[in-house]
C-alpha cells in the first residue's frame, strides 16, 4: 500500500512516540518504592530532554531489564527546581514495556517559562543520572543562544563535538538537524577505521538497517556513547530527521539505498520512524502535531523545524537522465529543475510556514532543516569532471588522475572568475562563458527544487522578515546569501536571507570526496578560496573539519560561530582555535557582506 500523508499520520497517531502527560506532583510515593514488580534494571542509555515550550518539556529515558523475558517495568520520574530534589514540582509512575522498546517519554506540563529544571528516573531502587533541562523564555529578550549539530556517524569517529557542547552552560537549546544515526552495515560508509577506534557494530546489528528491531538496536548503540549521553543530560534538544534515519537520499516513496530484495519501502520507513519517535526526546506525531513544528523564544526568535525528506519530497533529479551536451537536453533539464509541480516541503507545509512567518512578530525567523538552500552552482566543466569522479569511484577505479585534472581546472576557472569580477576588459566571451555556464552541484539539496525555494524566499522578502536558514547534511561548514531569481514575482533579484550550515559531528566531508591533503593548510585554504570565488553567493566554507555551530541572536544582529575539533580519529583532541570562524548578520540587512 502506498503510504500517503494521511495514512502516515494515522499510523503515527496510533503508535509513534506517545508521551505520558505529567501535570505536577501526584504524591504517589518515592523513588525507593518504584520497583514493586521486582524486575532489576539499569539505565544504560542515560536521560534526555527535548521539544521545550514556555510551559512544557519532554523528558526521556530507557530502562534495560536484566531479565530478558520481562514484558514490562515500572518507572518513576521526579522533577525539581534543584539538583538535590528538595524542591520537587513533578512526579509520577508508569509501566513501560517492549511495545516501546522500554523507552519512556514524559511531557511535563504547567512549567514556568525560562526556568531550569532537574529530572531523574527510578525503577527497582535504581536511579538514572540526573538531567538538566529548561523551558523557553517569554517576553522581551536580549539574547537567545543555540548550538547546531548534524551528521554523527558512529564508526567514522568519536563524538568530540557532543562532548564540547555538553561543557557549555549558556545555551537555550541544542538543534540537531538530522543524520543522528546512519543505516549502513559493517563495512559501509565511512567505517574503514571502526575496528581500530573500537566503534564496530555488534554482531546482532552489523548489517544494513531494515526492520524495527534493527533501527532500535542502532539507536541503543549510539546512546551508549558517553559524549552523546553527556550532551543529552546537559541540555534540551530540538530535533528533526534527515535521510539516514531511514536510508540514504530518502524521498517520499523510496531512497537511493533501498534496493530490490529489501522489502517494501513503506514498511522500512514506518519501522525507522517508529524507532525515531521512541528513542528521541520529541513529542509524538499525530495530525495536530506533525514533525514540522514551531518554537518561540520570546519576542526574539521564531524557530520552524521543517521536514524536507519524508512527507512530501519528490524523487531527486539525476544528471544521468539528461543529455547536457545538447540544447534540447539542457532545456529539458532546466524545465525539470524549475517545475512548479516538484515538491520538497509540499504545499501544506509551505503554507503552514509562510502563514506562521506572516503572523510572527519575532525579530528573527529561523528555519531548522536539513539540506543547503544557498544556490550552489559550479561551472559546468567542473561538474562534468566531478561526475566522472563519482562514476569512477562507483566502479572501483582510481580517481587520482581525474582529481589532478580537476585541481588544475579549478585554479584556471578561479583565475578567470577573478578577472571577471575585477572588470578586466581582456576577458574574452569564451572565457566568460566558461565561468558563467553553471549548473547545480547537488540536486538532493534545494537546488533540485527551485520552485519551492523561490516561493519561500519571495514570501520572506515580501514580508520583510529577517530570515536565517540552518542546514546540515553536507558535513562541511558553509555560509551564503539567499537571493531570489530575476523572474521571482514576489521579489526579483533580492537578498531574502542568509544560510548557515554546520559541519558534521563525525562524518567525513568534501576533503574525502576530493582527496584533499589535510596536512597542507595552505592548499586547503586555497581550495576553499577557489570554491568561494566560483560560487556566486557563497561567503564562507570549511572543507575539512568536524565540529558544530553556535548562533547568538540579539535585537540588532546574529553571530554565527563555527567550532572545530582537531580530530575525530583520536581519543585526545583539541579545539582548533585557528579554524574557529565568526560571521555577523545585521537585522534588516538580510545578507552577508563579502
Amino acid at each position: 500500500m502506498k503510504l500517503t500523508r494521511r495514512s502516515f499520520l494515522k499510523a503515527s497517531a496510533a503508535g509513534f512516540g506517545a508521551a505520558v502527560l505529567s501535570y505536577g506532583l501526584t504524591g504517589c510515593g518515592s523513588s525507593s518504592d518504584s520497583g514493586s514488580d521486582k524486575v532489576d534494571v539499569s539505565f544504560d542509555h542515560g536521560v534526555a530532554s527535548g521539544d521545550p515550550l514556555h510551559d512544557a518539556v519532554v523528558i526521556w529515558t530507557r530502562v534495560t531489564p536484566k531479565l530478558a523475558a520481562a514484558n514490562s517495568v515500572q518507572v518513576r520520574w521526579e522533577v525539581a527546581l534543584d539538583n538535590t530534589f528538595k524542591e520537587m514540582v513533578h512526579d509520577g509512575m508508569v509501566q513501560v514495556g517492549s511495545d516501546t522498546d522500554f523507552t519512556l517519554k514524559v511531557d511535563l506540563q504547567n512549567l514556568e517559562a525560562g526556568t531550569r529544571y532537574y529530572y531523574r528516573f527510578a525503577s527497582n531502587e535504581r536511579l538514572s543520572p540526573v538531567g538538566t533541562t529548561r523551558t523557553l523564555p517569554e517576553g522581551e529578550l536580549d539574547q537567545v543562544k543555540l548550538a547546531v549539530m548534524s551528521c554523527s556517524n558512529y564508526p567514522a569517529g568519536y563524538f568530540h563535538a557532543y562532548a564540547e557542547v555538553a561543557k557549555r552552560d549558556d545555551l537555550d537549546a541544542v538543534l540537531h538537524l538530522g543524520d543522528y544515526i546512519y543505516e549502513y552495515g559493517a563495512g559501509g560508509y565511512a567505517s574503514d577505521d571502526a575496528q581500530a577506534l573500537g566503534r564496530s557494530f555488534p554482531a546482532d546489528n552489523n548489517s544494513e538497517l531494515l526492520t524495527l528491531s534493527d533501527y532500535r538496536k542502532r539507536y541503543a548503540l549510539y546512546r551508549t556513547d558517553k559524549d552523546l549521553q553527556a550532551l543529552h543530560q546537559a541540555a534540551p534538544f530540538i530535533t528533526v530527521w534527515d535521510d539516514h534515519e531511514v536510508s540514504n537520499d530518502t524521498w517520499r516513496d523510496g531512497a537511493q539505498n533501498h534496493n530490490e530484495g529489501e522489502g517494501h519501502f513503506d514498511d522500512r520507513k514506518l519501522a525507522a520512524l517508529k524507532a525515531y519517535f521512541e528513542w528521541m526526546p520529541i513529542r509524538g506525531q499525530d495530525s495536530s502535531q506533525p514533525i514540522y513544528r514551531k518554537f518561540e523564544f520570546g519576542d526574539l526568535v521564531s524557530l520552524y523545524m521543517l521536514d524536507t525528506r519524508v512527507l512530501a519530497r519528490d524523487k531527486q533529479l539525476s544528471y544521468a537522465d539528461f543529455d547536457l551536451t545538447s540544447q534540447a537536453g539542457q532545456g529539458a533539464f532546466m524545465a525539470a529543475l524549475t517545475d512548479a509541480n516538484r515538491s520538497l516541503l509540499g504545499g501544506q507545509q509551505l503554507n503552514w510556514l509562510t502563514d506562521n512567518m506572516a503572523l510572527s512578530a519575532a525579530t528573527w525567523q529561523v528555519l531548522g532543516q536539513q539540506v543547503l538552500m544557498t544556490k550552489m552552482w559550479l561551472p559546468a566543466e567542473i561538474m562534468l569532471i566531478l561526475g566522472s569522479v563519482e562514476a569512477t569511484l562507483a566502479a572501483g577505479g582510481d580517481v587520482s588522475a581525474i582529481l589532478a585534472e580537476a585541481n588544475v581546472l579549478f585554479a584556471e576557472l578561479a583565475q578567470i572568475k577573478g578577472r571577471v569580477l575585477a572588470g578586466d576588459p581582456s576577458v574574452t566571451a569564451a572565457e566568460r562563458a566558461r565561468v558563467e555556464t553553471t549548473i547545480p552541484y547537488n540536486l538532493d539539496a534545494w537546488d533540485g527544487y527551485a520552485y519551492e525555494r523561490e516561493a519561500l524566499l519571495g514570501a520572506a522578502r515580501a514580508m520583510q522578515k529577517n530570515l536565517v536558514v540552518l542546514a546540515g547534511d553536507t558535513h562541511n561548514g558553509w555560509a551564503g546569501n539567499l537571493v531570489t531569481a530575476a523572474n521571482n514575482p514576489l521579489a526579483a533579484n533580492s537578498y531574502a536571507g542568509v544560510e548557515f550550515a554546520t559541519s558534521s559531528v563525525s562524518s567525513p566531508g568534501m576533503e574525502e570526496y576530493l582527496s584533499l591533503d589535510t596536512t597542507n593548510p595552505q592548499a586547503i585554504a586555497q581550495t576553499e578560496q577557489v570554491i568561494g570565488l566560483l560560487i556566486d553567493h557563497l561567503h564562507y566554507t570549511n572543507l575539512t573539519d568536524r565540529g558544530f555551530l553556535t548562533l547568538t541572536f540579539s535585537r540588532n544582529y546574529v553571530d554565527a560561530q563555527w567550532h572545530y575539533v582537531s580530530s575525530v580519529k583520536q581519543r585526545d583532541y583539541l579545539m582548533l582555535e585557528n579554524r574557529r570562524h565568526t560571521m555577523r548578520v545585521w537585522a534588516g540587512a538580510n545578507r552577508l557582506d563579502a
